[in-house]
């Protein structure tokens, strides 16, 4: 997935609001820029670390910045909460996730469940069976290796579970695809001290037969790419 271009650097002030950053660049200009990531950005939202932020030429909006990039420790990671289901689609297009393969109809957002919507649903493959896709992002990573979601509480995340759950049982394909925007990374496993609910309900979906898969990205200035597969740590 390409990023804007071009990307300006910076410095990151300090996060607020949830969805709003002070940014300091590098030409000494002071910035609000948009941040698209609801969490609680625990070791990404770090002040003083060299962040990237794109600018839109769109007079409709509200903020014409954005934060896109941070530099944790030497480790690009993309913030961006919206990024991944395009990572994800561009990633299945070009056969980079084997498990996805074969399919000849994606939809997306589709209704299912109870009043929620499916990123991706694939049909016309080769079992005949449905593929419901849940994609999440993940950038916290609080020691060194593994990456971890979720980064705060999620009863929405939770409820996602539950409804994949519900369709595996039925007898279709259920997918949990963790997408890691960060290339630093070698593990994945459920933060279960931050959400003991959601580690919880994710190894109940593994044993009702929901697949889970991560896979990390390799995040440059001017893209995030998915990279490569990598193992899960549910107990």
């Amino acid at each position: 997935m390409r990023l804007p271009a071009p990307l300006f650097p910076g410095r990151l002030i300090r996060r607020y609001k949830r969805f709003l950053a002070d940014i300091r660049l590098d030409d000494g200009e002071t910035i609000v820029a948009h941040c698209a990531n609801p969490g609680s950005m625990i070791g990404v939202a770090v002040e003083g670390a060299p962040v990237w932020a794109s600018k839109s030429d769109n007079p409709a909006r509200k903020l014409a910045w954005s934060w896109e990039l941070v530099d944790i420790d030497g480790a690009l990671v993309g913030i961006n909460t919206a990024n991944p289901n395009r990572i994800a689609a561009e990633a299945i297009r070009a056969g980079a996730i084997p498990e996805l393969a074969g399919y000849r109809t994606l939809r997306r957002e589709v209704k299912y469940g109870a009043a929620s919507r499916i990123d991706l649903l694939f049909e016309d493959g080769p079992d005949g069976r449905p593929c419901y896709v849940e994609i999440k992002n993940v950038h916290l990573s609080r020691a060194p290796g593994l990456a971890e979601f979720p980064d705060a509480v999620t009863a929405r995340g939770a409820k996602h579970l539950q409804e994949l759950a519900a369709v595996a049982m039925e007898g279709a394909r259920a997918v949990m695809l963790f997408v890691v925007q960060r290339g630093d990374c070698a593990a994945f496993r459920p933060a279960a001290d931050i959400d003991p609910v959601y580690a919880e309900g994710l190894r109940r979906a593994v044993a009702a037969g929901v697949e889970a898969l991560c896979y990390d990205c390799a995040v440059s200035l001017d893209a995030v790419t998915l990279r490569r597969p990598l193992p899960l740590r549910l107990s």
